[in-house]
C-alpha cells in the first residue's frame, strides 16, 4: 500500500467506522458507558488531524508499518465496541478483559495522535495552527507523562486523591517549596484508573509567575479542536467564552492549573464555574488562605530520600565509595527535597572517595532542615562548588537571563556565548558547555532532530530547559554585588513599576549583560540608564507594540542583541533604526516581531555579521529600498530565517551580499522559488533549506555557488528534481536531502562530477538512486535516515 494512502484514506477510513460505531454504542451502551464516552472525546478531539492528514494525502509523521497498526487497531477496535454491547452484565469475566482493552484502544490513540503523529504533520500545518516554538507553542493541554524513576509518592498520591474527589471539594491546592515534586504527583495522579474513570476529560495547563489569561484560554480552545479561535476583547471575555466552552464537553472535567504563583489567587477564581462534575487541581509554592481546601506535600522520609539519592548518585547497596552515615549527613543538609537531592546526587556521581569525604565534612555542619526556599537555594548553591571551569558556571548564570517557565534556544546562547567567552562561532564549544550543565542536573537540553548527521552544525530548533528554582539560583549568584558592579544585571518589570533604583542618579553601569523582561501591560516608558559597558542585551516583551530602548545607543560596546516577543500576537517593533548608532553590533536575533524596513529608512548596520529571524513577518524589511541591500549589511555573513509565514520568496536584493556565508531558510512554508540572483552569492559555503513545503525547485543559477560545502534541501516535499548543473558545485561535501518524497526521477549527469561529495542523507527510496552513483564517487557515503519526530513544540515541564 502507498505511503500516501496509508497516511490519508485508510487512516480515515478506518477512523469513521470507529468513530460512528462509538457514537451508537455510546447512546446505548448499559455497560462500559464511562470508558466509550472518554474514547468518544479522544477520537472527537483528533477527527481534524485525520481530516487534515486525509486532504494532505501524505503519511503522517511515523513509519509505515506503525501507521498500520494503528489502522489495525481501529478496525479491531470498531468489532471490540460491537462485542461490548452484547456482554451480559452478570458475566465478570468478561466484562473485565473487554474494560481492559478499551482502555489499551484510547491510550494507544491518544500516544499516536497526541505525541507522534501531530509533530509529524506540524511541518505542514504549522501556519494554520500558529504553533510558536518556545511556545511553538505549547498548543496541547495533556498531561505529561510523569518521569520514570519515582520515590516516595504513593502514600501522597493515594491521599491527594482522596480529597480531590470528596464531592465537597470544588478547588484543590496542592501546596509545598520548590522543588519537593508537585508536578511529578499531579502527573502520577493522572495515570491513576480512577481518577481516569472518574475525568473523561483532564486539561493541563502551566500557569507560572506572570500568567496571561486570554493566552490559558486560547490553549483550552486549540487543545479541543478548535483552530479558529476568537480574539478575546477581554480576560473576561476569554473567561466567558471558556466557561461556554466547557458547558459543551460531554463528561467530568479536571482543569490543572500548575505552579500558580503568590498574588495570582484571583486568577484562580476566574476559572471557578458554578459547573458539576467540574474541578481544579491547582499546585503552587504557596498555600493561599483564602481557599478552603489545600494539600501539602511534605519532604521525602529518610528512607525515601536515601532510595533517591542513591539513584542519583549511582551508587549501589553496600558501596564502599561513601558510608551510608556520611550520606545520612548529605540528607540531612538537602532536607528531603526532592530537587536538591537528585542535583547534589549526580554532581557526587563518579567523584574519587577523596572528594565524597571532602564534601561530606564540609556538609555536616551545614543547616538540619530547610525552612524556605532561600535555604534550598542555599543547598542548590553547593552544586556550582563542583564546578572547576569557570566558563561553565558563567554559562550557567547566564540562563537566568531568559524568562521563567520558557525555552531557552540554543542559538541565543551560541550567539551571546560566542562573544562573550571566546567559544567557536559554530557551536560546538557552547553545545560542550551545555552537556557539561545538563549533566549536573542543573538545566535539560533538548536535541529536537534524531538525525545527528549533521547535528555539529544545526541547532535551530534545539532549546534548553530550566528549573523554576534553578532559574532562581542563577538570578541569586548574579545579584550578590551592588547594581553598579553586576556583570549580569536582570530587570524583571512589571506593568511600568520601574525598579527603583532606576529614580536615583544615574552611575555608570558595569554590567556585560543586560536582561529586561515585560510584561503585556508595559507602555515602553523606558528609564534612563548608563549601560555602557554591556556587549549582550536580552529583551523579553508580551506586547503588540514595542520600542527599541532609546539608550541602545549609548551602548558602544554591544555586540549582540536578542529581542523576544512571549505574547500570542506578532509584535511592531519600533526604534529599529537606533541600532544604527550602536558601532559594534555584530549579531541580531529577532523572534515573533514584524520587521521595519532595513533599507527604506535608511538603516546601516556595518557592523553586522549574522541576522537570525524566527516566527517573524519579514515581507517589509527588504521592500521598497532607497540604497542597495548590500549596502545597509555590507558585512553580513549569516542569515537565519525560521518560521516566518509571509516569505514567498527571498528578496533578490539579499543576493547582492557577496560576504554572505551561510544562508538557513528552515520551516518557512510559504516559500516557493528562490531567485536566479542565489548565483551572486559567490561566497556562500552552506545554503539549508529544510521543511521549506512549497519550494518547487532549485534555480539553475546555484552551478556558480562555486564554495558551496553543505546544502540541506530535507522536507522539501515539493522539489521533483536536482538542478542540472548540480555538478558544477566542486566543493560540495555533504547534501542533505531526507523527506523530498516527490524526487523520484533519475539525479541529472552532472551528479558523477560532485568528486568532494562524502555524505548524503536520505530515505530509502531516494537511496536506491544513488546507487549507480556511488561506482564513481568512491568516498561517497549514503546514510538512510530514520523519520525525523520533531517534538520540541509539545508543552514540557518539570524535571
Amino acid at each position: 500500500m502507498a505511503a500516501g494512502l496509508i497516511g490519508g484514506a485508510a487512516l480515515g477510513e478506518a477512523f469513521s467506522l470507529l468513530s460512528g460505531t462509538v457514537q451508537v454504542a455510546v447512546k446505548e451502551a448499559r455497560m462500559f458507558k464511562s470508558i466509550l464516552k472518554r474514547l468518544k472525546s479522544t477520537l472527537d478531539s483528533v477527527k481534524p488531524l485525520v481530516e487534515e492528514i486525509g486532504c494532505l494525502n501524505r503519511q503522517v509523521g511515523r513509519r509505515e508499518e506503525d501507521v498500520k497498526r494503528l489502522i489495525e487497531e481501529m478496525n479491531k477496535g470498531k468489532e471490540l465496541v460491537l462485542k461490548c454491547s452484547k456482554i451480559s452484565w452478570w458475566n465478570c469475566r468478561k466484562k473485565s478483559q473487554y474494560l481492559s482493552k478499551l482502555h489499551e484502544l484510547k491510550e494507544d490513540i491518544d500516544r499516536f495522535f497526541q505525541v507522534e503523529t501531530l509533530a509529524g504533520v506540524n511541518a505542514i500545518r504549522q501556519n494554520s495552527l500558529g504553533v510558536s516554538y518556545g511556545g511553538l507553542s505549547s498548543l496541547s493541554c495533556a498531561v505529561p507523562r510523569p518521569p520514570g524513576f519515582i520515590v516516595g509518592l504513593d502514600v501522597h498520591m493515594k491521599e491527594l486523591k482522596m480529597q480531590l474527589l470528596k464531592e465537597k471539594v470544588s478547588l484543590l491546592v496542592l501546596t509545598a517549596p520548590g522543588g519537593c515534586g508537585k508536578t511529578t504527583l499531579v502527573k502520577m495522579l493522572c495515570q491513576d484508573e480512577e481518577i481516569k474513570g472518574k475525568f473523561e476529560n483532564i486539561f493541563f495547563v502551566l500557569v507560572s509567575k506572570t500568567p496571561n489569561l486570554k493566552v490559558i484560554v486560547e490553549k483550552l480552545f486549540r487543545h479541543k479542536g478548535n483552530d479558529q479561535v476568537p480574539e478575546f476583547q477581554t480576560d473576561e471575555d476569554a473567561i466567558n467564552q471558556l466557561e461556554q466552552l466547557l458547558n459543551q464537553i460531554e463528561g467530568s472535567i479536571l482543569l490543572i492549573l500548575d505552579d500558580v504563583w503568590s498574588g495570582s489567587e484571583s486568577l484562580l477564581e476566574k476559572f471557578e464555574f458554578n459547573m458539576p462534575n467540574y474541578k481544579i487541581l491547582a499546585t503552587s509554592r504557596t498555600a493561599f488562605p483564602r481557599f478552603s481546601f489545600t494539600y501539602k506535600l511534605q519532604p521525602l522520609n529518610d528512607e525515601d530520600a536515601m532510595t533517591l539519592f542513591r539513584h542519583s548518585a549511582a551508587l549501589q547497596d553496600g558501596s564502599s565509595l561513601i558510608r551510608d552515615k556520611d550520606i545520612k549527613k548529605i540528607l540531612k543538609v538537602c532536607g528531603g527535597f526532592p530537587l536538591a537531592l537528585k542535583v547534589i546526587g549526580r554532581s557526587l556521581c563518579g567523584q574519587s572517595t577523596e572528594v565524597l569525604k571532602s564534601w561530606v565534612k564540609k556538609w555536616s555542619s551545614g543547616h538540619s532542615i530547610l525552612d524556605s526556599n532561600r535555604d534550598l537555594l542555599g543547598c542548590l548553591k553547593k552544586s556550582l562548588d563542583f564546578v572547576d571551569d569557570e566558563v561553565i558556571k558563567k554559562c550557567f548564570l547566564d540562563l537566568g537571563l531568559f524568562p521563567e517557565d520558557q525555552r531557552i534556544p540554543v542559538a541565543a546562547l551560541i550567539d551571546m556565548w560566542a562573544e562573550l567567552y571566546e567559544l567557536d562561532q559554530e557551536g560546538i564549544d557552547a553545545i560542550a558547555k551545555l552537556h557539561e550543565i545538563t549533566s549536573r542536573n542543573l538545566a535539560s537540553l533538548v536535541v529536537a532532530r534524531k538525525d545527528t548527521s549533521d547535528v555539529g552544525n544545526y541547532y535551530s530548533e534545539d532549546f534548553v530547559l530550566q528549573h523554576d528554582l534553578l532559574r532562581e539560583l542563577a538570578i541569586h549568584q548574579s545579584s550578590q554585588e551592588p547594581i553598579e558592579q553586576r556583570k549580569r544585571l536582570i530587570m524583571d518589570i512589571s506593568g511600568n513599576n520601574l525598579p527603583k533604583w532606576t529614580e536615583q542618579k544615574q552611575q555608570p553601569l558595569g554590567a556585560r549583560l543586560l536582561s529586561i523582561s515585560t510584561d503585556e501591560t508595559f507602555s515602553s516608558s523606558w528609564c534612563n540608564i548608563e549601560p555602557s559597558e554591556v556587549e549582550v542585551l536580552v529583551l523579553n516583551f508580551q506586547t503588540k507594540n514595542y520600542k527599541v530602548p532609546e539608550f541602545v545607543e549609548k551602548m558602544d560596546k554591544l555586540k549582540v542583541l536578542i529581542v523576544t516577543n512571549y505574547g500570542f500576537f506578532h509584535a511592531e517593533l519600533g526604534n529599529f533604526q537606533l541600532l544604527e548608532y550602536v558601532p559594534h553590533l555584530k549579531k541580531i536575533r529577532l523572534e515573533k516581531v514584524s520587521i521595519p524596513s532595513l533599507c527604506k529608512a535608511p538603516i546601516r548596520l556595518r557592523s553586522l555579521k549574522k541576522l537570525s529571524l524566527f516566527m517573524c513577518n519579514i515581507g517589509e524589511a527588504f521592500r521598497s529600498c532607497t540604497i542597495l541591500v548590500s549596502d545597509a549589511l555590507p558585512n553580513l555573513m549569516e542569515i537565519n530565517m525560521d518560521y516566518c509565514n509571509d516569505l514567498v520568496e527571498l528578496p533578490a536584493g539579499l543576493c547582492n551580499i557577496v560576504s554572505l556565508k551561510k544562508l538557513s531558510i528552515t520551516n518557512c512554508h510559504k516559500l516557493s522559488a528562490m531567485p536566479e540572483e542565489i548565483g551572486n552569492v559567490v561566497n556562500l559555503e552552506v545554503l539549508w533549506l529544510k521543511s521549506c513545503t512549497d519550494l518547487q525547485e532549485l534555480p539553475e543559477s546555484i552551478r556558480s555557488l562555486h564554495k558551496l560545502s553543505i546544502l540541506d534541501i530535507s522536507d522539501c516535499l515539493s522539489i521533483r528534481k536536482l538542478p542540472k548543473y548540480i555538478g558544477e558545485l566542486r566543493d560540495l561535501k555533504e547534501l542533505h536531502m531526507e523527506g523530498c518524497l516527490r524526487l523520484r526521477n533519475h539525479l541529472p549527469p552532472s551528479t558523477l562530477d560532485l568528486e568532494q561529495l562524502e555524505l548524503v542523507t536520505c530515505d530509502e527510496e531516494r537511496a536506491k538512486l544513488w546507487e549507480p552513483i556511488k561506482d564513481s564517487l568512491t568516498n561517497l557515503k549514503v546514510e538512510v535516515a530514520e523519520k525525523d519526530i520533531n517534538l520540541n513544540w509539545l508543552p514540557v515541564h518539570d524535571f
